[in-house]
């Protein structure tokens, strides 16, 4: 388990923490041991800023084991201010590198970050972030989305947004303010947004729209940071994608957070994987960086019998658990709640207590089946050090198409006719198998970080803006969505200065 350090405010506003243990073995090199990752960069806005830090012994070898808690010293300090006042955690991920997150509760002119071993600085250490450094709730866009882009290191294009943008080659926002409320704002839950002049405004339609929060988090957290285009769109707020391939239709275009190969929704980061971003350090204990400090014991001290865990929204999981039930030394699966079928403790067995995510980890095959759609725990499966078993499905989150199979991840048939010919060739391909979680696992890390999530938003609607006739407008019915008031350390924006003084 990763600790939780909390805030010392020293001198100066000073910030220290350690990393615990000593290495064995190896000596730590401080000259060739490796700093890097976006939260050295000021310009780098995200709600917990994060990078990483690499132990390399004198030989010049990356250690692949932990070199220990006490290896590492991390000094965060802010030379102007009396407090800092920063949120910080350092997560060990057990393969020789750390991830050091932190999250700012005030804007600061500087930061000055030292990393050190026995006093000596590693890498190019101390990293001297010239600000202003702004925090999360900080009102200060850049003006420029593709110099924002360029900011970032965002790709260039992404795929799956060109895919889904293909069906609708032109956007007229008069046309779906009308069509779209009439086709789908009885039976469904929508949200009809405009982005006008970097400000926010919705309208709702249908009776459960409860899932605007997380919509409305995102679009404040994105225009605090950049400006954004002018655009009008449609968020669908419920599980299944909306528009059909084979609709008798002019069809439309409808964001959603599950895409599925029978529909032509714009898929989006889902609202569970984009609210673990925004509540980093915060509300949820769940998210990309906290999974990589808590997989689970190594490789080879795992549980060889394949997990899962999950409620009875799919008539699959059903089948899953009475295989479970039948071969309980290959499958330990079990519901944690029944909803949407009848529970026949004869058939099933009984409900079980949830158990912390984390203890996922302690077993080596980790099966990914589907809910009412897309299974959103994906994203934390891939990125522990066990292998994921994944169900062939029509249904796919915003990531799923860049993933190859037996190479990320192994695949089983919908109906589960060949997941134990499937589990036992990974556990008579040990070796493969573990290479399979690792390629998983580095996709997870290189693909689905905050960072990642903020782009691709970006890249989507920026692309989406292009495709539009005629100008965005706040409709009638319309509500703005205020930006957080709350926030006890307002910052000073130099860019607003700026304008106001031309």
């Amino acid at each position: 388990m990763f600790s939780i350090w909390l805030i010392c405010c020293l001198p100066l506003g000073t910030i220290l923490l350690a990393i615990c243990k000593s290495a064995g073995g190896s000596q730590l090199s401080p000259e060739k041991s490796l700093i890097w990752g976006p939260g050295l960069r000021a310009e780098v806005v995200l709600p917990a800023r994060y990078f990483y830090v690499q132990a390399v012994d004198t030989e010049g070898n990356r250690f692949t084991v932990s070199p220990g808690e006490h290896a590492f010293q991390v000094r965060i300090t802010a030379p102007e201010e009396q407090f800092t006042r920063v949120g910080m955690q350092i997560l060990d991920r057990k393969d020789g590198s750390f991830i050091v997150r932190y999250r700012m509760y005030a804007t600061y002119q500087s930061l000055k970050i030292e990393v050190q071993t026995k006093n000596k600085h590693i890498a190019k250490s101390p990293y001297i972030l010239k600000g202003p450094v702004y925090h999360e709730n900080c009102d200060c866009p850049q003006e420029d989305v593709n110099a924002w882009l360029e900011e970032m290191s965002c790709p260039q294009s992404i795929p799956q947004i060109h895919r889904d943008l293909a069906h609708f080659p032109a956007v007229d926002p008069e046309k779906i303010a009308k069509e779209i409320p009439q086709r789908f704002g009885q039976r469904q839950s929508l949200c009809h947004y405009t982005i006008k002049d970097n400000k926010v405004y919705i309208k709702t339609h249908g009776e459960h729209v409860g899932f605007r929060i997380f919509m409305d988090a995102i679009l404040l957290s994105l225009t605090r940071k950049v400006k954004m285009p002018d655009l009008e769109f449609f968020v669908n707020l419920g599980d299944w994608p909306l528009e059909k391939k084979k609709s008798p239709q002019d069809i439309h275009p409808i964001f959603s957070w599950c895409g599925s190969n029978d529909s032509k929704d714009i898929v989006m980061p889902t609202y569970d994987l984009t609210d673990s971003v925004l509540e980093t350090m915060g509300r949820v204990s769940l998210d990309m960086m906290s999974v990589q400090a808590n997989t689970g014991p190594p490789w080879e001290e795992k549980n060889a019998t394949a997990i899962w865990r999950g409620r009875d929204s799919r008539k699959e999981r059903l089948e899953l658990v009475k295989m479970s039930r039948k071969y309980p030394d290959i499958i330990d699966a079990a519901f944690t709640n029944f909803f949407f079928f009848k529970h026949d403790e004869s058939l099933y067995g009984p409900i079980v207590k949830h158990i912390s995510f984390f203890d996922f980890f302690k077993y080596k095959y980790q099966i990914n089946i589907d809910g009412t759609v897309a299974a959103y725990r994906l994203p934390y499966l891939l990125v522990g050090n066990s292998v994921v078993l994944k169900q062939d499905s029509i249904y796919y989150e915003h990531f799923y198409n860049e993933l190859q199979p037996w190479k990320h991840y192994i695949p089983f048939k919908n109906d589960l006719s060949d997941l134990l010919e499937k589990l036992q060739w990974a556990k008579d391909h040990d070796e493969e198998a573990k290479n399979i979680a690792k390629a998983g696992q580095e996709f997870a890390r290189n693909n689905l970080m905050g960072d990642h999530m903020f782009c691709y938003y970006v890249k989507l609607f920026q692309e989406y803006s292009k495709l539009q006739l005629n100008d965005p407008k706040v409709r009638d019915g319309m509500e703005k969505v205020e930006q957080p008031d709350e926030d006890l350390f307002p910052c000073n924006c130099h860019r607003k200065k700026v304008k106001e003084e031309l």
